[in-house]
């Protein structure tokens, strides 16, 4: 399947807490999770995560430290906050209820 590298408005928050759900993480691993996640069809580019991460910063939901890389190299670490894990879950129920309407139209018998 080809890759898709644009993700749905809305969602890049969304993926960026959750793969924070699992830990701090630099933007790099951040980035590698949402690609690994989904199969690869989703790419991040730094463009886009970066000011996703500050974005999310400025709001609360994420801490950053500065610290080492796997590779010895210095690193800024993401950290979900306690309100970055209620949006989370917040965030999730709103997708999985938006998913679900979506599946629900696509087979919805035709117009009568």
């Amino acid at each position: 399947m080809e890759r898709t590298p644009d993700i749905v408005k809305g969602t890049l928050d969304l993926l960026v807490l959750k793969a924070l759900s699992w830990g701090p993480a630099h933007g790099y691993a951040v980035a590698r999770w949402i690609e690994g996640a989904t199969d690869d069809l989703l790419a991040v580019g730094e463009g886009t995560l970066y000011p996703a991460l500050h974005r999310l910063e400025e709001r609360g939901l994420v801490t950053a430290t500065w610290g080492a890389s796997e590779n010895n190299r210095r690193a800024k670490y993401y950290e979900l906050t306690r309100p970055g894990r209620l949006r989370l879950q917040v965030e999730v129920a709103s997708w999985e209820r938006y998913a679900a309407a979506i599946s629900a139209a696509l087979v919805a018998p035709a117009l009568q």
